[in-house]
């Protein structure tokens, strides 16, 4: 009798453990699955007529969002390739949505959406596509807009100059970077002046430090008789880069010219920041690691990191005991930069096994 009650027991602990550990899979890491895109506040506007449909301005607010978000993750040279994307492909990954406000105002209806896209689909659809996505990954950015024209032997900075006056005008949701313009300070305009003749190899320190910052961007618009040309110093994450642009010539006091050309080199720098952290969806890395199943927040933090990185295509516990879960990750880059992702998160691994054991 003794024994049957042990055995009864070690049973009733065995299915007490197993119902936690199955809760532990299904409550922490289903519920954070849902790597999203979220796009806020589209904001659409429509007479409202007798044959009024308000499902068909839901739809053009699923163009709307999906527009905005391939604007923000693709770079301009695909964006081309995903044009006239069907209605239904669109549907097809969106995660969820919601009606933000709706409101009518002289006949007229106002409806504000948040769209959510899945990740993974969006990913895999730009995958089969050929187009490989960027992070969205935001940043500020002090930018020196400088005129020379060459022919007069003149500088046009600050609030002389149309190219700094408009530069902050038409800004997009999707835009990642974020400008900041110097103030107008008569030394700083002076040192530029006085180096006039050799701008070029001028490395612009003296101002740059007083913004107290690393990621800036010098533009030099070099005016001539028959063209325009853009001297481009990028700097950001302290990795510089030089780009050369030379343009037809046209008239840099017209305000709608500048304004082309202003967007036109927004596009350019926006480019190049994605090109920076773009994703190679094409190469994928999978391992394993091992985390103590005692600490359900641990476990929660740790699936939510992991949720949110988006280099991450997939995730998953694989196996599990009564100490530990096992994930089976699948990663888009190098095993060691995903070490140093998770490094940046405060996670350190014992990667001597072939299961990483998480410290």
């Amino acid at each position: 009798m003794k024994f049957n009650s042990q055995l009864f027991n070690f049973k009733k602990l065995y299915i007490q453990f197993y119902f936690l550990a199955v809760l532990n899979i299904f409550f922490s890491t289903e519920n954070i699955y849902a790597k999203t895109f979220s796009i806020n506040n589209i904001e659409i506007s429509t007479p409202f007529q007798i044959n009024f449909d308000k499902n068909e301005v839901i739809d053009e607010g699923f163009i709307q969002a999906f527009d905005q978000m391939i604007y923000t993750i693709v770079q301009t040279k695909d964006q081309i390739k995903l044009e006239n994307i069907s209605l239904n492909s669109i549907k097809g990954m969106i995660e969820t949505f919601s009606i933000k406000e709706e409101k009518f105002i002289d006949n007229i209806y106002y409806l504000s959406l948040k769209v959510t896209f899945n990740k993974k689909r969006i990913f895999n659809f730009l995958q089969r596509k050929n187009i490989y996505p960027s992070l969205p990954i935001k940043k500020k950015v002090f930018l020196i807009p400088i005129i020379l024209d060459q022919s007069k032997e003149e500088i046009l900075m600050f609030s002389e100059s149309y190219l700094f006056n408009n530069w902050n005008s038409n800004i997009k949701n999707y835009h990642l970077l974020e400008y900041i313009l110097p103030t107008e300070d008569l030394e700083d305009f002076n040192l530029i002046k006085n180096r006039l003749t050799n701008l070029e190899n001028y490395d612009f320190n003296e101002i740059i430090k007083k913004y107290n910052t690393k990621d800036f961007i010098i533009t030099i618009v070099y005016k001539d008789i028959n063209e325009i040309r853009v001297l481009n110093r990028i700097n950001f994450d302290e990795k510089s880069y030089l780009k050369n642009l030379k343009f037809e010539y046209f008239d840099l006091n017209n305000e709608n010219e500048i304004k082309k050309f202003t967007n036109e080199l927004k596009n350019i720098y926006e480019n190049y920041w994605k090109s920076k952290n773009e994703i190679n969806t094409s190469v994928k890395s999978s391992f394993t690691i091992s985390v103590d199943n005692t600490n359900n927040l641990k476990i929660f933090e740790l699936e939510e990191n992991l949720s949110n990185i988006d280099l991450i295509h997939n995730f998953h516990i694989y196996k599990f005991n009564n100490r530990n879960n096992i994930y089976k990750i699948i990663f888009n880059g190098s095993p060691n930069y995903f070490l140093k992702i998770m490094r940046e998160r405060n996670y350190e691994f014992d990667t001597f096994n072939q299961v990483w054991e998480l410290k």
